[in-house]
């Protein structure tokens, strides 16, 4: 929860599409559901604790310290809106069967195999300000399995981000704590018009040094207006 409590998120501006990014596999995309944790199978809800779980006691990237709960890690990804990506095949002109939910876009397949990653979007201040999101941790609270990285899966994430925030009525978003340690983070969403308006020095207590000892990092806090 926020430090400032429960947060309404602003107004939704139309409903949420699916959409297909490509990926660096040619017969492959992408597919972004949006989804609440009611909506989401449990047997995938699982299998996301235990990447997230994995993130947690690696260290690195986000600032909580674990192990969360089950339970925790649902009310925390997602109690507003999620992006589920799934790796699904695609035909000549780029689209997929996306008729079936997320159940059918695994098609018979484990969520280890299908599974691509997801992001929660959510407010980051109440009231008169609630217009501008929030994705904290050091990869914008985005997790991509182990097992796929390699495969331009973080950029797709990425894009549907800008795609969909603004059409849950954020007005531009802020990432309050990027870890300087994660040069490849920050420089994906520069790349998509993020700029650094900030830098808090020492505030990450992460597992970077030597052996996986502890040591302090900067992080950075990033933005990007979604009106013109």
């Amino acid at each position: 929860m926020s430090a400032y409590g429960a947060i309404a998120a602003p107004k939704q501006l139309g409903e949420l599409p699916i959409l297909a990014f490509p990926l660096s596999t040619p017969e492959l995309a992408l597919v972004t559901y949006p989804v609440t944790g009611a909506e989401a199978p449990e047997e995938l809800l699982k299998y996301l604790y235990s990447i997230f779980s994995d993130e947690l006691d690696e260290g690195i990237t986000y600032p909580q310290e674990g192990p969360l709960t089950y339970e925790q890690f649902v009310a925390y990804f997602f109690a507003a809106t999620t992006i589920v990506g799934v790796i699904q095949p695609v035909d000549s002109e780029g689209r997929a069967e996306t008729s079936g939910g997320l159940e059918g876009a695994r098609a018979g397949r484990t969520w280890e195999e299908s599974a691509g990653g997801c992001y929660y979007i959510k407010p980051n201040y109440p009231g008169r300000s609630s217009h501008v999101s929030l994705d904290t941790g050091n990869n914008g609270g985005f997790i991509v399995p182990r097992n796929h990285r390699g495969k331009k899966l973080g950029q797709a994430l990425a894009k549907s981000f800008l795609e969909y925030a603004p059409r849950l009525g954020y007005r531009g978003s802020v990432f309050n704590l990027v870890y300087t340690t994660n040069g490849a983070s920050l420089a994906l969403w520069s790349k998509l018009g993020f700029t650094k308006i900030g830098v808090i020095p020492q505030a990450g207590r992460l597992k970077t040094g030597p052996n996986g000892t502890e040591q302090y990092v900067d992080a950075a806090v990033i933005h990007k207006s979604f009106v013109s």
